[in-house]
């Protein structure tokens, strides 16, 4: 029986473990990319180690996320990022330079290569046929030291591709659809691999595109072959040389399989608000549309922005509608500029953003009040624009312009313009002057690295108590995401302060929680989290368990946890729990005494079940850990568990 090339990979890169889906695996790590909102804390952990130098063969700080500079606290950090690149041997993308996943795929990405990013779309790389996987910081910066990382051997999902795509139909609808079928919960420890006929019609671009937002559906990574399109894509980045074909074996089997033809496919919205609430475009068309924004590091490519400028060449903006592109690299920007597109846009009435996640992350173009916002990004969370009572549908560039156009919904078959076929150049405009390049070894050593005001250690956690003893901080419902846990926007500068952002744990659902927590803790007892189904979805960032473990929370206690999420839990020595009936959710209430007995000896001796006294009621509870992981929560973190195993 044949290997799947996600297998392929995995099996080339096993260095722990033995490859069973469902098993516990380390894998080598080849490059990791980081950027601004977590990769400051990332480089403060690495540096926590006392390593001389990184021991990946390429590794990329990006600085992408908090680029609108108000007060000094993000520059700082920028600074810092740059110096500690120059310490460590390390790439450093400068702030215009461009969003992380479309830089690395233009400039670093190979095929075959294992990528591990602290970033929950890193994903993006598997449409060159990389291993490419979110992770917290900490994890990142493990793997940067050198160690594997782990993860679950995956069970494997082949998605089958057949036909063409029509006009006006693009890769964001097939992701839509993909979602739509998958929904964006129940998919941990899958990886969906993409086969087919419908493979070779899709560009590296347009496959990119489809593995960024397959980040949505849970999945641990989505991967497409290498092939002649991948080998076109890097010949035009003036990397030809790191071409290699990779492709499941002919009898490869996979765990599951879906089909889509491409051909019946219709344009998609994903609706207010969530990612996976995908409906036909036809159920929206003619309502008013306040806001338009397209960029991301979704739809952001050459092609994207070339296909919206000719689209809108020529025309005006409707006087009600905000219209922003985000183009998603300098060289994207640098292109459209001297192709006359940018010039389209701007006499379109377009305000050109900068080249950066800017709105996808809250931290600009929040829409108005009750607005209605069409975004080509991944995420249309509650809230997350900014703006909690927006209304955010997510579509494809074309629907998106078709919008701006029009001022509404609109079918953009409807619009009676031939459809703009924008073809990936032959050779794209290379300049790699805002990419600083690691320095020679011997001149590491006198960097200095600089440290701003707004900078502190990371917090390290204790070893895990004999028991648990405390209250029930907090309890939320379904489909919490770590934007409901650790607001982004405006309150991302202080990632580096862990005691300032934690007095924002879990504002947008409860603005007291942080007060009560610190409170809670500082007379000794421990903070309990109590959540429903797909707790921690979205985001990686390693804040919203960082935070609430220097609140005090030792324990979450959940329906199901997201994959990146429940790994975070257990690198900051928070024990993630289950329930073993769903039913005890609801017996549980906010302000109750909790208790978990003699949870060391449970967690030293391999249980997989512990009980909870909550109030007088005894509840059963399941653990879902390794015995790595296990160590790590008796260490009190992957920080204390590595420091100590060196």
């Amino acid at each position: 029986m044949g290997y799947t090339l996600t297998e392929r990979i995995l099996r080339d890169h096993l260095v722990d473990g033995k490859y069973e889906p469902g098993s516990e695996i380390g894998i080598r790590i080849d490059q990791t990319l980081t950027q601004d909102a977590t990769g400051t804390m990332a480089y403060l952990q690495f540096e926590s180690m006392g390593l001389e130098g990184i021991a990946t063969e390429l590794s990329v700080s990006y600085v992408d996320h908090n680029t609108i500079q108000v007060g000094f606290e993000n520059a700082d950090d920028h600074r810092y990022l740059q110096s500690v690149a120059e310490r460590y041997g390390i790439y450093f993308s400068r702030p215009g330079n461009g969003i992380c996943h479309q830089v690395h795929l233009e400039r670093f990405g190979r095929p075959g290569k294992t990528l591990l990013g602290s970033d929950s779309h890193t994903p993006t790389g598997g449409g060159l046929g990389m291993i490419a996987i979110g992770a917290g910081g900490l994890d990142v910066a493990v793997a940067m030291g050198g160690g594997p990382y782990y993860l679950t051997a995956p069970k494997v999902m082949e998605v089958h591709l057949t036909g063409e795509l029509q006009p006006w139909v693009t890769p964001k609808d097939v992701i839509l659809k993909v979602l739509q079928i998958l929904t964006t919960k129940g998919n941990i420890g899958w990886v969906c691999e993409y086969t087919g006929d419908g493979v070779a019609g899709l560009t590296v671009p347009d496959r990119a595109t489809i593995t960024n937002m397959g980040a949505e559906t849970g999945v641990t990574t989505s991967i497409f072959p290498s092939d002649e399109q991948t080998r076109r894509f890097l010949a035009a980045q003036g990397r030809a040389e790191h071409w290699v074909p990779l492709a499941p074996d002919r009898d490869a089997t996979y765990d599951k399989s879906i089909e889509i033809d491409l051909s019946e496919l219709e344009p998609l919205v994903a609706a207010p608000h969530s990612p996976g609430n995908v409906i036909p475009l036809s159920r929206v068309v003619g309502t008013p549309v306040d806001q338009v924004l397209v960029g991301s590091c979704t739809n952001s490519s050459y092609t994207d922005m070339m296909t919206v400028a000719s689209m809108v060449k020529g025309k005006h903006l409707p006087p009600n509608v905000s219209f922003g592109v985000a183009p998603g690299s300098r060289q994207v920007l640098r292109m459209m500029a001297r192709s006359g597109a940018l010039d389209d846009l701007i006499a379109f009435g377009a305000r050109i953003l900068e080249s950066a996640c800017g709105f996808c992350i809250g931290n600009s173009m929040s829409p108005g009040t009750d607005a209605v916002s069409i975004r080509t990004s991944n995420r249309n969370f509650k809230g997350r624009s900014g703006t909690p009572s927006a209304n955010v549908y997510l579509t494809s560039p074309v629907v998106a312009a078709a919008a701006a156009i029009k001022g509404e919904f609109v079918d953009p078959a409807d619009l009676k313009m031939e459809f703009p076929r924008v073809e990936m150049p032959d050779r794209f405009e290379i300049d790699d002057s805002m990419i600083i390049p690691p320095k020679p070894a011997a001149e590491r050593a006198r960097v200095e690295i600089f440290r701003g005001p707004n900078i502190g250690e990371p917090p390290r956690n204790t070893p895990m108590p004999g028991s648990i003893k405390g209250i029930v901080a907090i309890k939320v419902e379904d489909n919490i995401t770590t934007d409901h846990i650790m607001p982004a926007g405006s309150r991302l500068k202080y990632r580096s302060n862990v005691p300032k952002y934690s007095t924002f744990v879990f504002e947008p659902l409860d603005p007291e929680f942080s007060r009560r927590a610190a409170e809670l803790r500082d007379k000794g007892l421990h903070n309990f989290i109590v959540a429903g189904v797909s707790y921690g979805q979205g985001s990686s960032r390693e804040h919203a368990a960082m935070c609430p473990m220097y609140l005090g929370v030792k324990a979450v206690v959940a329906k199901s946890i997201e994959r990146i999420h429940a790994a975070n839990l257990v690198n900051f020595g928070i024990l993630p729990l289950y329930f073993v009936r769903e039913s005890d959710y609801d017996i549980i209430e906010q302000g109750m005494s909790m208790t978990i007995p003699d949870i060391r000896n449970a967690l030293e001796s391999g249980e997989s079940q512990v009980k909870a006294i909550a109030g007088d009621r005894e509840i059963p509870l399941r653990m879902e850990l390794s015995r790595r992981q296990r160590e790590i929560l008796l260490a009190g973190g992957l920080l204390p568990y590595t420091v100590r195993s060196r």
